[in-house]
């Protein structure tokens, strides 16, 4: 039986153009980059090259992005700088971001080095604009505001450009965990009044382990990782070559077929929401999933019952795979931080369906068969 794959949010498969593109470097370019001889020009030609690409489709100087092993490292990175060179000493994120974030923020205010604060959520689960404003009035020394683009749990997106005004008018730094939105929208640096922002190369169908640090002109910060030049002395460590070679082959696809492949999903996703409500009795949706909001995700909470507490593994069994994110907590499964921050509702079971360009409507009416059987 094939498998169902409704979990691109987690990661996606690789394009075979990716795969084609990165290929080369992982077997007759193989040179490493800081080498002087032709081996090691033509490697470092290639990350230049990417470096080109990432910059010129977010719109930025390519001296603004660094190569990095993915989100959680650029998200730390982000973090580390601003407390320890940025002159940060507050930082406001909120409940419903990424652990990468929250745990790292979690860690520095441990370290006594920092306080910290949640910004309050609407009911919606979007960020209370006004309450930040507030938050940030009301600090007198230096505030890192780190709030994610898109919530990777409920989909809800983040009014970045009037964050990042907010952020400018108190003179704090503005970081945005951009995991869910780099490859998915069009993103223009010089239009976002954002100090850094990360990125993932598995989120858009290219490799995993390879990710971006976009970090502004406009700052300077010091390297997390020592030992080398690379990256401009910023990252030590000999580079990535073909998950940079990959991750930048999968932006310029995503960015080229953005148009027709958003617009697709986006009917999925819709056409799931009628197909649950026209056939599920008592299933709701969480976030502001009608609104502004990823067109990848839907986050759907089921009634809870003996049955839609298995209903993950029962889903697995029948070759569904999904993610989960109920607010119960049994034994080990603490459930999610990301329900129980919005939606504390001890009665509702929450599963996360995220949706690519290869998912079908045929691959939907299968799931809501199998949901109305195991239900």
């Amino acid at each position: 039986m094939t498998r169902i794959y409704f979990d691109n949010a987690a990661t996606t498969s690789l394009d075979k153009e990716v795969l084609d593109a990165m290929l080369p470097y992982m077997t007759t370019h193989f040179g490493n980059p800081s080498s002087i001889y032709s081996y090691g020009r033509e490697t470092r030609l290639a990350i230049e090259s990417a470096r080109k690409k990432v910059a010129q489709l977010l719109n930025a100087h390519p001296g603004e992005i660094f190569f990095t092993s993915g989100g959680t490292e650029s998200n730390n990175t982000a973090i580390l700088s601003a407390v320890r060179d940025l002159g940060c000493r507050h930082i406001i994120t909120s409940a419903i971001e990424h652990h990468a974030i929250l745990h790292t923020v979690e860690h520095y205010d441990h370290l006594d080095q920092v306080t910290s604060s949640f910004v309050k959520l609407l009911p919606s689960g979007h960020v209370d604009l006004a309450d930040l404003e507030e938050q940030l009035a009301s600090h007198e020394e230096r505030c890192l505001v780190s709030l994610m683009h898109a919530n990777n749990e409920i989909g809800n997106l983040l009014p970045i450009k009037a964050v990042g005004e907010l952020c400018n008018k108190y003179n704090a730094i503005f970081h945005s965990d951009c995991v869910q939105t780099v490859g998915h929208y069009p993103i223009d640096l010089r239009k976002i009044p954002v100090h850094m922002i990360s990125a993932a190369g598995h989120k858009f169908h290219g490799p995993k382990g390879t990710g971006i640090l976009y970090i502004n002109d406009n700052i300077k910060i010091k390297p997390f990782i020592f030992g080398g030049a690379q990256e401009r002395n910023m990252r030590a460590g000999t580079e990535n070559l073909y998950g940079i070679v990959g991750f930048a082959k999968a932006l310029e696809l995503a960015s080229a077929n953005h148009e027709k492949d958003s617009a697709y999903i986006q009917s999925l996703k819709t056409y799931m929401i009628e197909s649950l409500v026209n056939n599920i009795s008592g299933v709701s949706f969480n976030g502001d999933f009608k609104g502004s909001s990823l067109y990848t995700v839907l986050s759907v909470a089921f009634p809870k019952t003996e049955k839609s507490e298995m209903i993950l593994f029962n889903l697995d069994i029948n070759n569904v795979c999904v993610s989960g994110g109920s607010a119960c907590s049994s034994g080990t499964d603490i459930g999610s931080h990301v329900i129980r921050a919005i939606d504390n509702n001890p009665n509702k079971v929450t599963v996360r369906f995220s949706f690519s360009k290869h998912n079908t409507k045929e691959e939907i009416d299968k799931v809501i068969e199998t949901l109305k059987t195991v239900l």
